[in-house]
Order: C-alpha cells, then structure tokens, then sequence
C-alpha cells in the first residue's frame, strides 16, 4: 500500500507550513528558481534510470542506462534477457548482480499488470510496459501503482512522476533534503526518509505547480550539498539560518564552522546523495 493512498491530491492547505514556505522563498533565491529539469525520459526510462541510480554516483548510473539502451532493443528484451546479460550492461553501477534481477522483476510485474489493457505486438513489443497512462491518474493514484512493484518506494515514485516527461506534481525526498529538513526543525530526527515523504508534501502549499514542487526538492537538495553538509555545516554562511535551530544551536556553541564547500562530500558518508548534476548532465540517470 502506498503512503499516500489516504491523502487528496493535493494535500490541505490547512497544513501547509509558512516556515516552509519561507525557506522555499529564500533558497529559490539564493540558488535560482525556477531550476531546469535535468533530462526528459518517458516514464518508464525514467523509473529504470531511478533503480540504476541507488546508492551510484550520476555519471555512473548514466553511464549503464546508456549502455543497457545501447545493448538491448527495447524494454520487453531487456525483461527476456538471461539475466548475466544485463548484469554486465549495467556494471557500471553498484550492485548491478542485485539491480539487474530486480528491473527485470520490475519488468514481469508491468507486464503482469498490463498485459491486459495494452497487448504487446510485434509492432509494439512494449507496449504492456509503458506507463504513459500514469498522466491519466491523480498523483496519488499514479504513485500508488508504482508501489506495487518490487523495490519501489516512495522516493522512486516520485521521481518518476516528477522527472519524467510526465512533469506530475510529487515530492521526492533524498538524504539532503531530508537532512536539511530535520535541521530547520520541519520534521523530527526521528521521522526516517520514506515516511517523510507524505508529511513533508502535505507541508507544500496546494496551489504550486509541478515545476515549484520540483524547484523545492531541487533546492533542498542543493542547499545540502552546498551549504548544509552532513559533517560541519557552513552555517554561518548559511540564507536560512535565523530559521534554523539546530544552525542557532551550533553558531551559538561555538562549533568550528566549514567556510568553504568540498567536493568530496558525497564520497565521505554512505547517506548521501550523487553530486550536483551539472548541465551536461542532464541525460544522465538520478
């Protein structure tokens, strides 16, 4: 069952957070909104791309969604295939003897739900996989579906809905976001990252577009990467800090402040997320 089966689309206003809100005005100031999507894949690219993407850096991932295209046809061959085949497609990536068996898992399982709505044929030997008719759905609904399949969670349905070529209004979440979030005391430490997903988008104001749902987990990610680290944040640089307790707590303590960014960030703690994507890279997979 999905976490947001429960929720109307979009979430009440009367839960939207003007803390939020302001941290969405001065970091869509500080860092640029609105930002660019970073690529434009069809839906169901988009939800391979994303199951490349875990715990792998951007250019990596890319890279093997590049050479698993280059290797296989179309989608249905990549579900046909011995699995060893697209294994070393995608051995670019980390864990690829776990992430080549569970796409083509992901891959039965579209068939298996779809095979009756939309045929495959010779003409169309995907056509059972594609998920353009998500675009039909609420958002709610389209995430629900995605949940279904093995290894989907709330962070890659809302990829999929958000960075795909669909453009559906969905928050995801990653380690950055969901640290800056703890930091400005929008959520507890101890809600985890799945779970926050549904409390942080009933937080957004109900009238935002897709574009201003992406641009704020763009700039909550990005504020994490660039200001807000995981060890020693710059906080006395930091736009938002007199919204910040844990900020407050640390610049009046007297903790060492970072003053400058690093680039080896997310190559230090296993929670983070891939470096900032450049804009060469914007066909590169999440």
């Amino acid at each position: 069952m999905s976490l947001f089966d429960h929720l109307p689309d979009p979430a009440p206003s009367a839960v939207t957070s003007p803390k939020l809100l302001e941290v969405h005005e001065i970091l869509c100031r500080t860092y640029g909104c609105p930002i660019p999507y970073f690529h434009h894949l069809d839906p169901l690219s988009e939800l391979i791309s994303s199951l490349l993407s875990h715990r792998t850096k951007n250019a990596d991932s890319g890279r093997a969604f590049k050479a698993l295209r280059a290797a296989f046809p179309t989608w249905s061959a990549v579900r046909d295939a011995p699995t060893a085949d697209v294994e070393r497609a995608i051995a670019a990536v980390t864990w690829p003897e776990l992430k080549a068996p569970r796409i083509q898992q992901v891959l039965r399982r579209l068939t298996d739900l779809r095979a009756g709505a939309t045929p495959e044929s010779a003409a169309d030997p995907d056509a059972a996989l594609r998920l353009d008719f998500l675009a039909t759905m609420s958002p709610g609904a389209a995430r629900a579906f995605l949940e279904q399949l093995p290894g989907v969670g709330p962070k890659t349905s809302a990829a999929v809905l958000s960075f795909s070529s669909l453009r559906m209004r969905a928050l995801p979440v990653d380690a950055h976001h969901h640290r800056v979030a703890v930091r400005l005391g929008l959520i507890p430490q101890s809600l985890a990252v799945g779970p926050s997903h549904a409390v942080m988008e009933a937080m957004l104001a109900p009238e935002w577009s897709p574009q201003q749902v992406y641009d704020h987990h763009e700039i909550l990610m990005l504020h994490g990467q660039q200001c807000c680290y995981h060890h020693a944040p710059a906080c006395t640089r930091c736009p938002v800090l007199r919204l910040c307790p844990d900020g407050q707590r640390r610049t009046s303590a007297g903790v060492a402040p970072r003053t400058a960014g690093r680039t080896d960030e997310t190559k230090t703690h296993p929670d983070a997320a891939p470096p900032v994507r450049e804009a060469a890279d914007k066909t590169d997979a999440r």
